[in-house]
C-alpha cells in the first residue's frame, strides 16, 4: 500500500480563508510539503501553522532560483521538480500520506501541479480547491468581478505588452497576476487598452500587509510578486452608480403565510421566503415563537381573539411601505388569518395595499397522515367553536354532514371552557352513524406532545381533547385496522 498525494490549496493568505477539508488533512498527514525560496521562509507553511502538529515530517522544497538571471531558467526548474518528485515519491512509496501546501488554489498557477502531473497516476492523488487571490482581491475590493453574461479574463502580467493590451482591450473584467517586474509592462498595457482608469491594484490580499488602491497610483519600484490587478465588473459599476436615480418608493404588501402544524420540516419553500423577506411579522403569539427571531424584523405578538383588529395593523404597516407577513397555524384559508385579513382589506382605504395568501399544510392532511388515509374519499371540514357562529348552525351542518356520509374533520373540538359541546357533537354524530365508526384524534402532530390515537365514535367524549386536537370522524365507508406498526385508517375511493 502506497502513501496518498493531496495538494491543499491554502487561499490568498488569511487562516481562516482555509477550507474546513484542508484543515483536517493538514492534521492528519505523515508529511508536510511546503516550497519556498532559498531563504527558507514559506508563506504556505505560515498560513497553515495553526493546523500542523508534533510529529509531522516536513518536506521544504526550497526553489533553485526565483527571478534571477540564469541561462536555463525553465531547464533549472524542470531539474528541480523532478527532485522534489522523486523525494515525495519515496514517502509515498513508504506508505506515507503527503501534503502539499499551497497558496491560493493548487491548480490555478499554483507550484503544486508540477508535482502532480509527474506523480498522478503513479499514486493516487486528491486535489483540495482552495480561495483564489482573483477571489480574496475582489472581495476586499469589495467589487464583484462579472455579472450577467461579462466575460472575466485571467492573464499573467509576463505576457509582452502589446498582447496584454490586445486581450485587456477585448474583454469585460479582467485579473492580471504574476505582478512583480512586470508591472510596469502591464500599467502600460492597461493604459493602451484605455482600461488604466478602471484597474485596481491589491496587495497580500486578505493579509494583515494587504494595501488596496487604484493601480494607476501605484509606486512601480513597491509592488511585490504576490499582488493582482483587477479590472472589475463594468456592468455591476454602471447599475450601482444608477441606482439612485433608479431607486422608487417601496410598496409594502401583506402576506399571509401558513405555517403548517408544527415545524420547519412543514413550511414549503414559498412561505420560508416571505418569512424570511418580511420586516414585520404579525400573529398570535404561540404562532410567532415557532418563526426564528431575526433583530431585522420587529414582531408584533397578540391574542387569538383580536383577528380583524390584527388584520387592521398589518394593513396599516404595509400602507407605509412595509412588508408584512401574517403567520397562520396550519393553511391562512382554513379557520385562520386569511378570511381576516382580506375582509377587513375589502374596505375602501386598503383597496390599493397588496395582499397575497401564501397555503400551508393542514392539520387535517397532518393528522391523517399519521394514521393512513381516512381522507381518502369525499370529506368535509367543520369547526366545533360557536364564538363566531350560533351552535344551532354547527349541530345543523354537523347532522347533514354526517346524513351526507361523509368524512369529517373537526377543528377546534373543545377548550377549557367549552367540553359540553363535545358530548352533544358525538350524539348528533350517532343519529346517522354506527358507534363502531373510527374517530382519530390527532394532539399536537408534528409538535414534540405528539399524540395520535383511534377510537370507537361511542367511546368519544371531551376527555384528553382540546384546542389543539383535530378529530377525523370516518364515513360508512371507512376502514380501521390493526398492523404490525399500529392503527391505519383509510377510506375506500370506491363507493358502492
Amino acid at each position: 500500500m502506497t502513501g496518498h498525494l493531496y495538494g491543499v490549496g491554502l487561499g490568498p493568505g488569511d487562516p481562516e480563508l482555509i477550507t474546513l477539508k484542508a484543515a483536517r488533512l493538514i492534521g492528519a498527514a505523515d508529511v508536510v510539503a511546503y516550497h519556498s525560496a532559498r531563504h527558507g521562509r514559506s508563506i504556505a507553511r505560515s498560513i497553515a501553522q495553526g493546523h500542523l502538529r508534533e510529529g509531522q515530517i516536513e518536506e521544504p522544497l526550497v526553489y533553485p532560483v526565483t527571478t534571477e538571471a540564469t541561462g536555463d531558467y525553465r531547464g533549472v526548474l524542470e531539474e528541480f521538480y523532478e527532485r522534489c518528485a522523486e523525494r515525495l515519491a519515496g514517502h509515498l512509496d513508504a506508505g506515507r500520506d503527503v501534503v502539499v501546501l499551497c497558496e491560493g488554489d493548487p491548480f490555478f498557477y499554483g507550484s503544486y501541479m508540477h508535482l502532480h502531473k509527474r506523480l498522478d497516476g503513479r499514486y493516487p492523488t486528491t486535489v483540495v480547491p482552495g480561495v483564489t487571490s482573483v477571489s480574496g482581491a475582489s472581495a476586499e475590493l469589495g467589487r464583484p468581478l462579472v455579472e450577467r453574461d461579462e466575460v472575466l479574463t485571467v492573464l499573467p502580467g509576463t505576457l509582452p505588452p502589446d498582447a496584454l493590451a490586445e486581450r485587456l482591450a477585448a474583454t469585460d473584467s479582467a485579473a492580471i497576476l504574476k505582478l512583480g517586474r512586470t508591472f510596469g509592462n502591464v500599467r502600460q498595457a492597461l493604459d493602451q487598452a484605455g482600461r488604466l482608469d478602471d484597474a485596481w491594484y491589491v496587495e497580500r490580499a486578505t493579509t494583515e500587509d494587504q494595501r488596496a488602491l487604484p493601480l494607476a497610483d501605484v509606486d512601480p519600484g513597491t509592488v511585490p510578486y504576490f499582488s493582482v490587478a483587477v479590472l472589475p465588473s463594468r456592468v455591476h459599476e454602471q447599475t450601482r452608480r444608477s441606482l439612485p436615480e433608479r431607486a422608487a418608493p417601496r410598496t409594502g404588501e401583506v402576506v399571509v403565510v401558513g405555517l403548517g402544524p408544527a415545524g420547519r420540516a412543514w413550511l414549503t419553500p414559498e412561505a420560508q421566503d416571505a418569512l424570511a423577506a418580511a420586516d414585520d411579522l404579525v400573529g398570535y403569539a404561540p404562532y410567532l415563537a415557532r418563526v426564528p427571531a431575526n433583530p431585522r424584523q420587529t414582531r408584533h405578538a397578540s391574542d387569538n381573539r383580536v383577528e380583524a383588529e390584527r388584520a387592521e395593523f398589518a394593513l396599516a404597516l404595509a400602507e407605509r411601505g412595509r412588508r408584512v407577513a401574517v403567520v397562520s397555524s396550519g393553511d391562512p384559508g382554513v379557520f385562520a388569518m386569511a378570511a381576516a385579513v382580506l375582509e377587513v382589506a375589502a374596505g375602501e382605504r386598503w383597496r390599493d395595499v397588496p395582499v397575497r395568501v401564501l397555503p400551508g399544510l393542514t392539520a387535517a392532511n397532518a393528522v391523517a397522515s399519521r394514521v393512513g388515509a381516512p381522507l381518502g374519499h369525499d370529506y368535509c371540514v367543520l369547526s366545533l367553536s360557536d364564538r363566531l357562529k350560533p351552535w344551532d348552525v354547527i349541530e345543523a351542518r354537523l347532522s347533514a354532514a354526517a346524513a351526507a356520509d361523509l368524512v369529517i374533520a373537526i377543528y377546534n373540538p373543545a377548550s377549557r371552557t367549552r367540553t359540553a359541546q363535545m358530548a352533544k357533537a358525538r350524539d348528533v354524530l350517532l343519529a346517522h352513524r354506527s358507534p363502531d365508526t373510527p374517530v382519530v384524534i390527532g394532539r399536537d402532530v408534528g409538535g414534540p406532545e405528539e399524540s395520535v390515537r383511534v377510537i370507537r365514535l361511542e367511546d368519544l367524549d371531551a376527555d384528553g381533547v382540546d384546542m389543539r386536537c383535530l378529530l377525523l370522524v370516518g364515513s360508512s365507508r371507512t376502514r380501521w385496522t390493526e398492523r404490525g406498526d399500529g392503527p391505519a385508517v383509510y377510506t375506500p375511493r370506491r363507493y358502492p
